[in-house]
């Protein structure tokens, strides 16, 4: 720290108790009470330099009754350390002007009105030559001075200390390199291993870089007050980048906030204490985040989204204002796309307690998004944002959905996450499911496995409630171990499962359907490709199809593999129940039983499924007979064959 010295006698103060005295050798002829300190000095070296102790010496000496007067000085910046030091610049005795007393130094020669007039080289003058010359040249020094400033902040301001020294450190963060400051250097030249060259020789030094958020920590020792001017200075005089202002935001509020979580890059946990070493209390902490709310930039990117959330916990925590609430999750929404599961899980911290997770909030946040300009785009600006995927391009336009798409498969997460809670209502579980678009989802998958799990801890809905908040789900998005499951899960309504198994049965004809048209055209290609290669094409290009289509088949085999084998598994579970039905049909009554079979098969719809399987026994016995008789007549061809041996054996014989 800089430092300026003042004086050239030795020191001849001495305090006993609550008391100086100077120890010069003659008696003390007036006594200054500054607080509870009391200076015991004389009077001469004090008006020679102050204009307002000459005038209150000459007033005390009217009205004492010695020629010992008093005089209190109350309202003194500073206070008495600092006329302690005053006391010694007056008496001529040796001191150091410093970054950490100048401001005080300065604010009390002027209440003591310690100027020129009264002497040569006086206080005023000699601390405004060293806060301009020294102090404000230097960012430590400007720092340690504005500090201080909040002590005597009237003063200061009147002075434009505070000013000045804001104006400085803004200057000066707005830099890369804190060493330079704004100064043209030359570049050194450095060597091929990094190092500083000087005329040619390596002097082993490196060449230090500095990273734009260089200045946060210091910064943040200011009080808010102060920290907030010069945020304000820095973005008003330009030159500096939003991202390092809102990174600065980020960081003062971390350390100053206990309730924030602590992040890779913040403070230490001695970060949450203020400046002055205590702790804010409750109603500090809520107005520096509404205050820090409405700093931070509104560009979205530029602070992340995990930051916001936990500036929203803590709002809630303390009881921030409505709007201050609100402008969170305004936030929160425009970059919702950039937030994590465990984001958006926050406990709920109202009176009721009606449910354990904040979901009223997550769907504010969620309206937001999809409210946002950009999302409104992804339907070409007018319409729905599922207009483009409804017109098939979805493949052609990945930059517009896959915030969209992420945005779905948070909220599916999310809704898997809040399902076991019992209390979650069915309106509001059904409302935030259903407020993604359904173009936004490729799959339902997520979306199946959070209402499996709402079922699952809600096994009191009734049938109607299980139907409509099942009719969210698409079954024609549902993956094959999606469909598998849910073929199987109780807790689906029975229209559910069958839309499940009509339309697993329909990706299957679907995909034999592809195999066969596949294999057609790997058979023409594969003509084509001994007549000479395609039509239009080389035989190397024909090649390069040939490869491509050999593996899609593999694929498409390898699909029908397992398709078929739920196929044979689904016709083996249906075998089964028929055979249960139809003990049950033989153990009801003779005038009923058939009726009774001909509607539980209605409504299981297994008549077209019955119909194949006696179908299939027909066949199956016409296939018997016809080989039973196949191997009558190779029976008698040989017996045939074997007379015919015979006759001629006995003839040959008969010649002999």
């Amino acid at each position: 720290m800089a430092c300026m010295k003042l004086g050239s006698k030795s020191d001849a103060f001495q305090r006993q108790g609550q008391a100086w005295f100077c120890t010069t050798g003659l008696p003390s002829d007036v006594v200054v009470e500054v607080g509870e300190m009391s200076f015991h000095l004389h009077k001469f070296p004090l008006l020679s330099r102050s204009g307002v102790m000459e005038r209150n010496i000459a007033e005390a000496s009217q009205e004492a009754d010695d020629d010992k007067c008093l005089i209190q000085i109350s309202d003194l910046p500073g206070g008495d350390k600092t006329f302690e030091l005053i006391a010694k610049f007056c008496y001529g005795v040796k001191l150091e002007l410093t970054a950490s007393n100048v401001v005080h130094l300065r604010c009390a020669a002027e209440h003591l009105e310690m100027t020129e007039e009264h002497a040569e080289g006086n206080l005023i003058s000699q601390t405004e030559t060293f806060l301009n010359q020294v102090v404000l040249k230097s960012w430590k020094d400007s720092l340690k001075s504005l500090q201080t400033c909040s002590e005597v902040s009237h003063y200061a301001e009147e002075l434009n200390i505070t000013k000045k020294c804001i104006e400085s450190l803004a200057v000066r963060a707005s830099t890369t390199d804190p060493n330079l400051f704004g100064w043209p250097v030359v570049d050194p030249m450095q060597s091929p291993g990094g190092s500083v060259l000087w005329n040619g020789i390596s002097t082993g030094a490196r060449v230090k870089h500095t990273s734009s958020d260089w200045w946060y920590e210091d910064a943040s020792t200011l009080s808010f007050p102060l920290f907030k001017r010069l945020i304000t200075v820095m973005d008003s005089r330009g030159g500096v980048r939003e991202d390092i202002i809102a990174g600065s935001l980020t960081y003062y509020t971390r350390k100053h906030l206990p309730g924030l979580k602590r992040r890779r890059g913040g403070p230490e946990a001695s970060g949450r204490f203020s400046s002055s070493g205590t702790v804010l209390s409750e109603e500090e902490q809520k107005h520096l985040l509404e205050e820090i709310q409405d700093l931070l930039p509104v560009q979205k990117g530029l602070v992340p989204t995990k930051f916001f959330v936990d500036m929203l916990r803590v709002a809630k925590i303390l009881k921030a204002s409505p709007s201050c609430v609100a402008n969170l999750e305004k936030r929160i929404g425009m970059q919702l796309d950039q937030a994590a599961l465990e984001d958006l899980v926050m406990p709920s911290f109202t009176h009721t307690m009606e449910t354990l997770y904040d979901v009223d909030s997550v769907q504010r946040i969620l309206d937001h998004f999809l409210g946002t300009d950009q999302i409104m785009t992804v339907g070409g600006g007018v319409g729905s944002p599922c207009s483009s995927v409804d017109d098939g391009n979805l493949m052609g336009s990945p930059q517009r959905i896959t915030p969209m798409t992420a945005v779905s498969k948070l909220i599916d997460g999310y809704l898997a996450e809040v399902a076991p809670d019992v209390n979650l209502k069915l309106p509001k579980f059904q409302a935030l499911a259903g407020s993604v678009p359904e173009c936004a989802r490729l799959l339902d998958d997520g979306l199946y496995r959070a209402i499996d799990i709402y079922l699952k801890h809600h096994p009191w809905l009734a049938e109607t409630e299980r139907e409509n908040l099942c009719r969210l789900l698409d079954c024609q998005k549902l993956s094959l171990e999606a469909c598998t499951h849910a073929a199987q899960n109780d807790r689906l309504p029975l229209r559910v499962i069958v839309q499940v198994l009509f339309f697993e049965q329909l990706q299957l004809r679907t995909s034999v359907a592809g195999c066969f048209l596949v294999s057609d055209n790997l058979d023409g290609g594969s003509r084509q490709l001994r007549s000479g290669g395609f039509a239009g094409g080389s035989a190397e290009g024909g090649g390069g199809g040939w490869a491509s289509a050999v593996r899609e088949n593999q694929v498409l085999k390898v699909g029908m593999d397992s398709m078929r084998m739920r196929v044979c598994e689904l016709e083996k579970e249906c075998s089964n129940m028929r055979q249960e039905i139809e003990k049950l049909g033989k153990t009801s009554k003779v005038g009923g039983g058939g009726k009774t079979w001909e509607n539980v098969s209605k409504k299981l719809g297994f008549g077209i499924k019955l119909k194949s399987h006696q179908m299939c026994s027909a066949q199956e016995g016409s296939v018997s007979k016809s080989n039973s008789e196949n191997v009558k007549i190779e029976k008698l061809k040989d017996v045939k064959e074997r007379r015919g041996k015979h006759k001629k054996a006995s003839s040959i014989s008969s010649e002999r």
